[in-house]
């Protein structure tokens, strides 16, 4: 008997609940040591050699990983060719890298740069296996071995981190050296365990499949850049206009709404799967509506629960001269909650293998993101970076929800969700600019929320213990 899609969408977040939790909490724990060992410097360099990943591991391997993905979970692909194909062009996307990154070492000027050229080509190697791999396995619902490796990750980055800086004390290069590690380790070890030297013996490049793939990762290409830019542009934004020591206060404040991330990545993983599964049922709106009206409850009253206790938590997390961070933190949090929903929009359109109606939504994002970092960094420094985020997310929030419409027309509660989005504006307001009794009327508004979205809690609740099919 197939099992019921809330069975299925709750069972999928049960396991990725225990993959994300382990590791994002582990690696939290060691924001306090990297703030400790790392100049603010050090760590602005470091973030963005990581947010240019994001950009260029999906573009250059035209997101094979998320074409392995989509066709991995249509009944009757062959896993074998898939893992093929796609590994052909995430090595051709190694190639290019490594091609310029060898060039770049010859050209530039002083040690440092060249260093970095080269640490940049070998992280791209490693992070361009990992990320497919990771993507992979999950198509193939090999949903354990995904885990096994996410988690192993997490363990070889501590590890790594704890011997490079802790004990060499090599500062930067460790902390980039223990990425390496971690990342090619853990991409090894799912290949092993998915039988992966098998796979690549008996599979081919069917060309009716790669055309089908590339085809799918190049309309999505519009849709990942999109995205990145409004993930990563701010940093490059702040790097430019006010330096590297303030970009590495800007990329820690990242750490505390990775928190709330920990929650929309689990649900995010689970859902991919189960809208790609149940797009076609007929009770597919009513599905859709409920999780959209779920999710956006529990993001919500998230987000209010860490702007409340923002200061606590920087204050247990960010070290020295980094805790300045904190006041960041609240308009990227908020900006989490349209991230999230604009994600949760896009399985929708992506089920429909529609990429480019994201594509549209998140290129108005981007489009809006840049013109409002150049503006409101020079008026109000890194917070308008922050505040540009902030209304970027919104605006592809919005332009998705129209696209999707076409799919799909969503039976959710409106009014009650924007007067819940203001609330959380108001308690940001409060909180960053230091109103009198700022913590009693930050509260306040955080039990206001949790009112207003107590059925759909009751809802969730009874939707992990099992009485929904």
């Amino acid at each position: 008997m197939k099992k019921g899609k809330y069975q299925y969408l709750f069972g999928n977040m049960a396991l990725f609940t225990v993959s994300n939790f382990v590791s994002k909490i582990l690696v939290m724990l060691l924001v306090p040591f990297y703030t400790n060992v790392l100049t603010t410097s050090e760590y602005g360099i470091a973030d963005v050699m990581q947010a240019t990943l994001l950009l260029l591991v999906p573009l250059l391997s035209l997101n094979m990983g998320e074409a392995a993905l989509r066709f991995g979970l249509e009944e009757g692909e062959n896993h074998a060719n898939i893992l093929k194909t796609g590994f052909k062009y995430v090595g051709l996307g190694i190639l290019g890298v490594s091609a310029v990154c060898c060039f770049l070492a010859f050209v530039l000027p002083g040690r440092e740069l060249k260093s970095y050229a080269a640490f940049f080509a070998v992280l791209f190697f490693c992070d361009s296996v990992y990320e497919f791999m990771l993507l992979f396995c999950q198509g193939a619902e090999k949903v354990k071995v995904m885990i096994t490796g996410s988690v192993s990750c997490t363990l070889l980055v501590i590890l790594s981190n704890l011997f490079f800086l802790l004990v060499l004390k090599i500062g930067l290069y460790g902390y980039l050296a223990a990425q390496m590690i971690s990342f090619l380790g853990a991409a090894m070890l799912m290949f092993v365990l998915m039988g992966g030297f098998s796979l690549l013996k008996e599979g081919r490049c069917d060309p009716v499949l790669e055309k089908e793939m590339t085809h799918y990762g190049k309309s999505m290409l519009l849709y990942s850049t999109s995205s990145w830019v409004n993930n990563a542009i701010d940093r490059y934004f702040v790097l430019a206009m006010l330096g590297t020591a303030v970009n590495g206060l800007y990329g820690v404040a990242y750490k505390i709404p990775a928190i709330l991330t920990v929650f929309q990545r689990i649900f995010a993983q689970a859902w991919q799967m189960s809208a790609a599964k149940n797009y076609r049922e007929e009770d597919s709106v009513s599905y859709f509506s409920n999780m959209y009206i779920m999710y956006n409850a529990v993001m919500v009253t998230g987000c209010s629960f860490l702007i409340l206790t923002v200061r606590i938590i920087a204050k247990l997390m960010f070290a020295k001269e980094f805790f300045a961070a904190w006041s960041l933190v609240p308009p990227l949090l908020i900006s989490v909650i349209f991230g999230a929903l604009t994600g949760f929009l896009g399985s929708i359109c992506l089920a429909y293998k529609d990429a480019k109606s994201m594509g549209w939504a998140t290129g108005i994002g981007a489009c809006v993101n840049i013109v409002l970092n150049a503006v409101l960094i020079s008026c109000f420094g890194a917070f308008g970076a922050a505040v540009a985020t902030m209304i970027s997310y919104f605006t592809m929030y919005a332009a998705s929800f129209f696209k999707v419409r076409k799919h799909v027309k969503l039976l959710v509660h409106y009014r009650k969700d924007y007067f819940a989005y203001l609330l959380l504006i108001v308690q940001m307001s409060v909180m960053v600019f230091r109103a009198p009794l700022d913590l009693i009327w930050a509260g306040l508004l955080f039990m206001f929320i949790l009112i207003i979205y107590g059925k759909e809690a009751a809802e969730l609740v009874k939707g992990f213990m099992g009485k929904r099919n």
